[in-house]
């Protein structure tokens, strides 16, 4: 009777050995890396960070709306005030390899007129709060702050004038970003977005 359960055996593994050499390679799933440790081999998993901040409390229905109104305003700018960040660190580099004057005119007016092309209409729909948190989130991504770029880029005439149309909308072109102060906020917010997490 033993032999009868060995040989039943013997053709059920033969049968799992042949089904797994002709098994279609296995399908994408979850996988994880293994490292071993005085001879055990253990699962390694990288996580990844959440950050965590205290809870907002708010007082009122409408203070909660505020606040996720600054999350979709931030998540609706932050990303044009990355690409400012790239594209100036990308005209300054340039910028090194040209010599003459007026050569350095002409590139900086031609690259505005692409931006112009590619992103006006877009910045043209920005509300008034977009646009001041857009001008903090520059100063943010470049160490300047707007004024400090239109006057570098254009001159001091040109950030004047710019200077001048934005308080008339009640901007500043001038104003700083405050991570830890009036900024905190927007700061946490752009953790998050960072981070993945929202």
């Amino acid at each position: 009777m033993h032999s009868f359960f060995r040989i039943i055996l013997l053709l059920l593994l033969t049968d799992i050995y042949i089904y797994a050499q002709d098994k279609p390679e296995p399908k994408p799933g979850c996988f994880t890396k293994m490292i071993v440790i005085d001879g055990d081999t253990m699962p390694h998993m990288d996580l990844r960070q959440v950050l965590v901040f205290p809870e907002f409390k708010f007082k009122t229905k409408r203070q909660a709306q505020k606040f996720d109104k600054l999350i979709f305003n931030v998540k609706k700018v932050y990303p044009y005030a990355k690409l400012a960040g790239a594209k100036l660190r990308e005209i300054e580099t340039n910028l090194g390899y040209i010599t003459t004057e007026s050569l350095r005119k002409f590139y900086v007016k031609d690259e505005e007129r692409k931006l112009k092309q590619e992103f006006e209409e877009d910045l043209k729909k920005l509300t008034i709060s977009q646009g001041k948190i857009l001008i903090k989130l520059i100063d943010r991504e470049t160490g300047r702050t707007t004024y400090q770029l239109v006057k570098d880029l254009r001159g001091s005439l040109s950030a004047f004038i710019w200077q001048t149309l934005a308080r008339l909308f009640g901007s500043d072109l001038k104003a700083e970003y405050d991570p830890e102060g009036d900024d905190k906020k927007i700061e946490i917010v752009i953790q998050l977005i960072e981070n993945g997490q929202l």
